[in-house]
C-alpha cells in the first residue's frame, strides 16, 4: 500500500458540509488490492487482538461486531483503515465518528476520508492507518501503545487550551464563527468588523495597565490594601538581610513567592525555620530576582472569579494528594490514585495525573517520608504546595456559598483591578462568612484565570464560566459576522464578483473580495495571484476594517481544503461547463457539479442561492437546494424562467434589450443592456449573464433598484479593474482584445462576441492548457478554427507533462475539423507571437490574444500603444 496524497479539509467541502474537519488521504491499495480481509489468513484475529475496542464499531451492520463481521466476510483495505483511523483518535481521547472510503474511476486507488479533532494528530492517524493495517496484514508486531502516546503529546502540543477551548465551544453553540490565529491560544471570533479576539482569558477588552498591576504582586497589595481589603501582612525581599528584617517583623509561619510568578512557580508555603526560608528564598529567586514575604494565612485554597465584574464561580482548591489505608505506600497511592478514569494526560480529562516531581520530593522531605512510606489509615499526604489543577490538584465548587458580602468583595476588587476577567485566590476557613469575620486574605488577583476547576470540578456543580465571557464580548444584539456573497461556476466567476463587489461598495460598505488576480479591499490590491480558495478568503474575513465579502469560489480550493467560511447569505452559481476535468478525480461533469454545488450547499437557510437557468447541469441542482433560490437567464422565455414566474419567485432577464428582475411576471427594469459598459454595447452576451447575476444577487440581498443600475452603468471593464476580461486596446489602424478565456465555453463566448465584430480579418492568438483533457483542446482548436482568419498558436510555459508537439497537434486537428479554411502558424513565444500579430496587422485587422497569463500581455499592448501616442506627438 502506498499513500500518494494527504489533504487536510478545514471547511464545508465535497464529503460533508456539516463536517468541517476531515482528512481525505488518496491511498494505492497496491497488491492489496487483490487480498480483501477474509483472503488474508489470520487478518481478523490479529486486528481484534490488536485494537479489540473496534468491536463498538457497528459499521453497516447496525449492531455491536459490524465491523468485524464484515471483516470476517471480507472488506477492502481502504475501509478497514478509515475504522483503524478513527479508533486511534478515540483511545487517544478524541472521540470523532465520521469516516467514507471510496473508489476513485483509477482501480485500486481510493479516497479514505475520516473526521479529525486536532490537524496534525489527523494527518499522523492517516499514516499510523496505513502502517497499522500493513503490519496486521503482514502479521508483523506494532506498538500501539506507543503510537496512542504520541497522538496525545501531538494533541496537548497543538490543541486549544480548556480555558480558551470552552469559551470557543460556546460561540460555536451560538453559532459565532472563529478562526485560530497562529499556533497559540490566540483566537478571533466573528468576522471582519464584527470580530472580537481573545487568547486564554485574556481578552481585546482587557485592560494593558490591570494587567500589569495583577503581574506586580506588590502593587495590587497595596491597592487592595489602600482599598480596605484584607490582605496578609508581608513585604518585599531582595537578600537574605532583607528577608531577616522582615521575619522578624512578622513571625512564622510565612510563605515566600516571587513577585512576577504564576501558576505556583518558585513558591514555598508555611515556613517555620530560618533554614527552610533561606532555601524558599533561593527557590523564589529562580523565577524573580525580587521576591514577596507574607504572614501564611491557615485555612482552604479558594478561587473566586469575577467577569465583567460579577462574580460567576467560585471553587475550593485541593493540592495533589493521596489518603493512607494503612497497607499501600506513597508510590502505590499515587499509581492506584492516576487510575481514576476522571485523570488523564494534560488537559484531556477532568483531572490531570499526579507527577513526581522536585515539589513532590521536597514536601515528603519535611516530613521525612519517601514515596516507600506506608502512610496512616486516613492519614493526608499532600504532593504538591498549590492547588493548580495542571500539576493534580481537584476542586470543589462552592459558588452558591458564596457569603454575599464577600461576593460584593471580590466583584470591588475587580474593579480596583481593572480586570474583565479577573480571578481572585482568597485563603480563608471558609466562604461562607465575611472574611473579616473568619480572618481570611486575599493571596492574588490573576489575569487570564484558569477556567477548568470551574467547568468541571471534582465536586460539585460544573459552571459555564464561557458563557459571561462570550456575552461580554457580544451583548445582546450585536453582529458577530459580515454578509458573504460567495460565486463559484466555471466561466464568468471573476467578473460577477468585481461586479457585486462594485454594487456594495456603491452603498457604502467597506468591501473585501477574492478574485483569481488577487485580493482587495476597497479595490485595493493588498495580494496579487489566483486567490479563490479558502486561505484568501480567510483573508478578507480576518481583517478588521472589512464590512462586506464577497469571495470568488474555484474548485481547486474547494478539493484541496473545503470553503474558508461556514455558511454564506448569497450563493452564486454561473454556470457548469467542461474545464479542469480529469483532475483530482473530477472527470465529468457530474463530478464537477458536485464540487461546486458545495457553495450552494453552505448557504444559510433564509438565504439565497442565484443559478444560470440557460446552464443544463446547473438546474439540474434545483430539487436538491435547501436555501431560497432566484434564477437569471438571457432568455426571458426559458422552461425554468417561465415556470418560477408562474410560481410567483424571482427571476432576472435579459428582455428587450434591458436587464429586468421579475417577481412572479412583475417586471422591474434596471438598465438597459447598451448602457452597463461591461457588455460592450450589448454585444458581448457572456458579460450580459455575469451582469445578470450580479444583479440578482445584490437585488436579493436588499439594495435599491437604483443603486445597482448606477453602479452597473459606472462599472468601467478596464485592464486595470477587470484584468483578462474582454479587455480591448485601440490602435490607429487596429484593436488588440485580451481575454482569459481558457476552455470550450469560454471560447465559444468569445466566438459569440466576435460575431458582432466589424473587422477586415481577425487575428487570434492561442495555445492549448496541458492540465485540460484531449477533447478540451481540440474543440478550443476547433472554435478557434471558426472565429479567426490566421492563427498564431503559442506555448503555455507549464507543460503539465505534455510536450508542446502534443498539444499543437491538438489544436492543428481542431482547426483543420473547424471547416474553414484558416491559415496558422506556431511562434512558441507569447510576448513573440504578440509582437508578430500587431506587426501584420492591417487597417481594420482585430487581433484576439487568448491568455493564461494575462499581465504579461496587458504590459506588452499598453507599452505599443504608449509607443505609438508618443510618435503622434512628435508628428
Amino acid at each position: 500500500m502506498k499513500i500518494e496524497k494527504i489533504q487536510v479539509l478545514r471547511g464545508p467541502n465535497i464529503w460533508s458540509i456539516r463536517r468541517k474537519k476531515l482528512i481525505q488521504m488518496r491511498l494505492d491499495l497496491e497488491e492489496m488490492e487483490h487480498l480483501p480481509t477474509n483472503k488474508i489468513p489470520g487478518f481478523r484475529e490479529r486486528l481484534e487482538a490488536l485494537i479489540p475496542s473496534l468491536i463498538t464499531h457497528r459499521c453497516s451492520e447496525g449492531v455491536e461486531g459490524g465491523f468485524f463481521h464484515r471483516v470476517e466476510m471480507g472488506t477492502w483495505m481502504g475501509h478497514v483503515i478509515e475504522h483503524i483511523a478513527l479508533e486511534i483518535q478515540t483511545l487517544a481521547g478524541m472521540d470523532t465518528g465520521f469516516g467514507r472510503t471510496r473508489e476513485t474511476k483509477t482501480p485500486g486507488i481510493y479516497n479514505v476520508v475520516f473526521s479529525y479533532i486536532e490537524e496534525n494528530c489527523g494527518v499522523y492517524t492517516a499514516e499510523q492507518s496505513v502502517e497499522i493495517a500493513r503490519c496486521i496484514a503482514d502479521g508483523k508486531e506494532y506498538n500501539l501503545e506507543a503510537c496512542i502516546q504520541k497522538l496525545k503529546e501531538i494533541r496537548e502540543r497543538e490543541r486549544l487550551g480548556p480555558s480558551t477551548g470552552s469559551i470557543v465551544e460556546e460561540a460555536v453553540a451560538r453559532n459565532i464563527p472563529w478562526i485560530r490565529l497562529g499556533k497559540n491560544s490566540l483566537v478571533q471570533l466573528g468576522y471582519g468588523v464584527n470580530q472580537q479576539r481573545f487568547q486564554a482569558t485574556i481578552t481585546g477588552k482587557t485592560s494593558s495597565i490591570a494587567v500589569d498591576i495583577a503581574c506586580n504582586k506588590e502593587l495590587t497589595k497595596k491597592m487592595l490594601d489602600d482599598a480596605a481589603i484584607p490582605v496578609p501582612t508581608g513585604d518585599l525581599v531582595v537578600d537574605e538581610e532583607d528577608l531577616e528584617r522582615v521575619v522578624r517583623r512578622i513571625g512564622y509561619p510565612i510563605v515566600l513567592k516571587p513577585l512576577d510568578g504564576n501558576h505556583g512557580r518558585g513558591q514555598t508555603i508555611n515556613v517555620n525555620d530560618w533554614e527552610t526560608a533561606k532555601i524558599g528564598l533561593q527557590h523564589a529567586q529562580t523565577v524573580s530576582r525580587r521576591v514577596i514575604v507574607e504572614r501564611y494565612i491557615t485555612g482552604f485554597d479558594f478561587r473566586v472569579l469575577v467577569i465583567n465584574h460579577k462574580m460567576v464561580a467560585a471553587a475550593r482548591r485541593v493540592p495533589a494528594h493521596v489518603v493512607g489505608d494503612g497497607e499501600m505506600n506513597i508510590q502505590q497511592l499515587i499509581d492506584k490514585e492516576n487510575l481514576d478514569p476522571r485523570r488523564g494526560y494534560g488537559h484531556e480529562n477532568v483531572l490531570t495525573e499526579i507527577l513526581i516531581d522536585k515539589d513532590t520530593n521536597e514536601l515528603l522531605h519535611k516530613l521525612n517520608y519517601t514515596l516507600e512510606t506506608v502512610p496512616l489509615k486516613g492519614e493526608m499526604v499532600y504532593l504538591k504546595s498549590t492547588a493548580n489543577l495542571s500539576t493534580g490538584g481537584t476542586s470543589i465548587d462552592v459558588t452558591d456559598m458564596v457569603h454575599p458580602e464577600n461576593v460584593t468583595m471580590c466583584e470591588r476588587i475587580s474593579k480596583i483591578i481593572g480586570l474583565d476577567v479577573c480571578g481572585i485566590d482568597i485563603m480563608a476557613e471558609n466562604l461562607t462568612q465575611p472574611l473579616k469575620e473568619s480572618g481570611g486574605a486575599i493571596l492574588e488577583v490573576n489575569a487570564a484565570p484558569g477556567f477548568r476547576m470551574h467547568l468541571a470540578p471534582s465536586e460539585g456543580l460544573p459552571r459555564n464560566v464561557a458563557a459571561p465571557v462570550v456575552d461580554m464580548l457580544y451583548p445582546h444584539g450585536k453582529p458577530t459576522r459580515i454578509p458573504i456573497i460567495a460565486v463559484t461556476g466555471t466561466n464568468g466567476k471573476t467578473t460577477t464578483t468585481r461586479l457585486i463587489a462594485h454594487i456594495v461598495k456603491n452603498n457604502g460598505f467597506r468591501v473585501g473580495f477574492t478574485t483569481s488576480d488577487g485580493i482587495y479591499i476597497q479595490n485595493t490590491m493588498l495580494t496579487k495571484g489566483d486567490t479563490t480558495g479558502p486561505i484568501s478568503a480567510e483573508f478578507i474575513l480576518k481583517d478588521p476594517t472589512v464590512e462586506f465579502a464577497v469571495l470568488e469560489t474555484a474548485r481547486g480550493g474547494i478539493l484541496r481544503s473545503g470553503l474558508g467560511f461556514s455558511y454564506c447569505d448569497i450563493g452564486v452559481l454561473t454556470n457548469i461547463k467542461e474545464d479542469h476535468l480529469g483532475l483530482s478525480d473530477i472527470h465529468n461533469l457530474k463530478d464537477l457539479t458536485r464540487v461546486k454545488r458545495v457553495v450552494l450547499d453552505s448557504v444559510k437557510k433564509d438565504g439565497w442561492s442565484v443559478m444560470n437557468a440557460d446552464d443544463e447541469f446547473s438546474m439540474r441542482l434545483l430539487p436538491d437546494i435547501d436555501s431560497k433560490v432566484a434564477i437569471f437567464s438571457l432568455d426571458e422565455n426559458n422552461a425554468h424562467i417561465r415556470k418560477f414566474a408562474k410560481e410567483g419567485k424571482i427571476t432576472c432577464v435579459y428582455e428587450e434589450g434591458f436587464i429586468t428582475i421579475k417577481k412572479g411576471e412583475w417586471k422591474i427594469r434596471i438598465a438597459k443592456a447598451m448602457n452597463i459598459p461591461i457588455t460592450m454595447e450589448a454585444k458581448a452576451k457572456f458579460m450580459i449573464s455575469n451582469v445578470l447575476a450580479a444583479s440578482l444577487a445584490t437585488y436579493l440581498y436588499g439594495f435599491e433598484i437604483e443603486d445597482i443600475a448606477n453602479s452597473l452603468r459606472t462599472f468601467m471593464p478596464s485592464a486595470q479593474l477587470t484584468p483578462g476580461r474582454l479587455n480591448v486596446f485601440k490602435f490607429k489602424n487596429f484593436k488588440v482584445l485580451i481575454d482569459f478565456a481558457h476552455n470550450p465555453a469560454g471560447y465559444e463566448a468569445i466566438e459569440d462576441y466576435l460575431k458582432n465584430v466589424e473587422s477586415s480579418k481577425k487575428i487570434g492568438i492561442i495555445a492549448g492548457v496541458g492540465d485540460r483533457r484531449d477533447e478540451d483542446i481540440f474543440e478550443c482548436g476547433k472554435i478557434a478554427g471558426r472565429m479567426f482568419d490566421h492563427i498564431i498558436i503559442r506555448n503555455e510555459k507549464h507543460l503539465r507533462g505534455r510536450t508542446e508537439e502534443e498539444i499543437n497537434s491538438l489544436i492543428i486537428s481542431g482547426i483543420q475539423d473547424s471547416g474553414r479554411n484558416v491559415t496558422y502558424e506556431i511562434i512558441p513565444k507569447e510576448i513573440e507571437a504578440l509582437k508578430h500579430a500587431m506587426s501584420m496587422a492591417e487597417e481594420g485587422t482585430f487581433i484576439t490574444a487568448l491568455s493564461d497569463v494575462v499581465s504579461n500581455a496587458i504590459d506588452l499592448v499598453q507599452e505599443y500603444q504608449n509607443k505609438e501616442i508618443l510618435e503622434e506627438g512628435k508628428l
